[in-house]
């Protein structure tokens, strides 16, 4: 029998409330911002000594806020998050607190002001009370780091956590925060979810300012949000704008089995087909067929990534830094970049508007595809090519073939954590029309309500 590593999670004491109740236990004095914090604190810290989730905690600076929001509770003027703790991933900015962008070239960087989304949300009352592990400059699917060490995963610490917000994945599923800021530039907060086992969502494209986050592929690059629960992350996006609002009576759901080359293995497949199964009691559900649709759009995804990343480093990072404190991965993606012909990058956007006009064409006669996160379980540390029925190649393009044509046509996504086989979880990923961010997120409470 094989054994099966115990999942962490926060001790009972100090793992993450609901954030609604949390906010509800604060207004009516039943808890205090200070306590509840500080809580939160001392999960995180149990976090990164088990999984290597937090690359900082910001101990002073949260319970300085913490007292704020005290007194704010006191005079009766909260805000709509008004001490809620709140995990930032590690490529976005936050002022006073040291933001490495997951590499060593900025270990020590800490910005002179907020990214735009950080901001928006200090002024709701959240309080940020860390910063959690990404892929060098999220970069990759793992979470890996050779500068800092692997983040794990929190439902099995021998496999991998996904990227590149494996850092705040792993701190939802542990436990230590209820709600974390992410970046899914073709799929890295959605691919971390599904194998998390939390919720991840991706909103359209430019609907949340990318300002103050380090680029990674500027016309791919999402802010994203991760919580512990639909009801969590509607609190979440709601005080950023993104209020969620019902869509049809009865919404037609799209269900999409395989995208591209890439099987969707046996244990994802059974717990996938169980859930559209029980969705068909409740929803207008149908089988799609794809055809070639999705054909090319991995290749196209990885060209712009290619290019645009090259770009970025090459501009703003002299050769001497590359060399002396970038990881091997990330140097040999640069000298690939350097390669890379400008008629390469201008084909693969010719093709990608090619298909995002007939993905919008596709999904005229729906309201949402229905499709797997990944289609795979979350694979162990150090695998580097998988292999999927008759398909083989390597991880990263595995765990983004469902995820990263979404980025292409910026529609918003959400992955809704299902369980999987040997205690392991699995994404369900419901994509909507562009702009239609606030009916995503009802319907994907609905999904969620109905299978659970």
């Amino acid at each position: 029998m094989v054994s099966i590593p115990r999942a962490l999670t926060a001790p009972p004491d100090r793992r993450a409330l609901a954030a609604r109740g949390v906010l509800q236990a604060m207004a009516s004095g039943r808890a205090s911002a200070v306590e509840m914090t500080a809580r939160t604190l001392a999960a995180a810290e149990d976090c990164r000594r088990d999984l290597h989730a937090f690359s900082v905690i910001a101990h002073e600076a949260a319970m300085a806020r913490a007292r704020e929001s005290d007194r704010r509770y006191r005079e009766h003027r909260p805000r709509p998050l008004e001490g809620l703790s709140i995990a930032v991933k590690d490529m976005i900015d936050t002022k006073g607190i040291e933001t490495r962008y997951g590499s060593a070239a900025h270990l020590g960087h800490v910005p002179i002001e907020d990214a735009a989304i950080v901001r928006r949300l200090k002024h709701a009352g959240a309080i940020i009370i860390g910063k959690t592990t990404t892929h060098e400059f999220a970069w990759g699917v793992t979470t890996a780091s050779t500068a800092f060490g692997d983040t794990l995963n929190p439902r099995d610490p021998t496999r991998i956590p996904g990227g590149s917000s494996g850092g705040a994945a792993a701190a939802v599923g542990y436990g230590a925060v209820s709600v974390g800021l992410g970046t899914d530039t073709g799929g890295s907060v959605r691919i971390p979810a599904a194998l998390c086992g939390t919720v991840g969502f991706k909103p359209s494209f430019a609907a949340l300012s990318s300002r103050g986050i380090f680029p990674l592929a500027s016309s791919l690059d999402h802010p994203g949000l991760l919580a512990s629960s639909m009801d969590d992350l509607i609190l979440l996006a709601g005080a950023l704008g993104i209020a969620a609002r019902p869509s049809a009576d009865r919404p037609r759901l799209g269900v999409i089995r395989q995208i591209g080359p890439v099987p969707v293995e046996a244990a994802v497949a059974d717990c996938f087909d169980r859930a559209v199964d029980r969705l068909g009691r409740s929803f207008a559900v149908s089988e799609l067929s794809v055809g070639h649709l999705f054909d090319g759009a991995f290749a196209m995804f990885a060209t712009i990534v290619l290019a645009e990343a090259g770009l970025v480093h090459l501009a703003r990072g002299d050769e001497a830094t590359i060399q002396s404190s970038y990881t091997a991965e990330t140097r040999e993606r640069i000298d690939r970049a350097k390669l890379t012909a400008l008629g390469d990058y201008g084909r693969a956007q010719m093709l990608r508007a090619n298909f995002t006009r007939s993905l919008t064409l596709f999904m005229d006669e729906f309201d949402y595809l229905v499709l797997p996160t990944c289609p795979c379980l979350a694979p162990s540390i150090g695998v580097q090519e998988l292999r999927l029925g008759g398909w083989q190649g390597n991880v990263r393009e595995a765990l983004m073939s469902y995820t990263a044509p979404f980025n292409l046509a910026g529609l918003p996504a959400i992955s809704i954590p299902l369980e999987g086989s040997a205690s392991l979880p699995c994404g369900l990923q419901i994509v909507a029309r562009k702009s239609n961010d606030g009916a995503l997120l009802a319907t994907a409470e609905l999904v969620a309500n109905t299978l659970a």
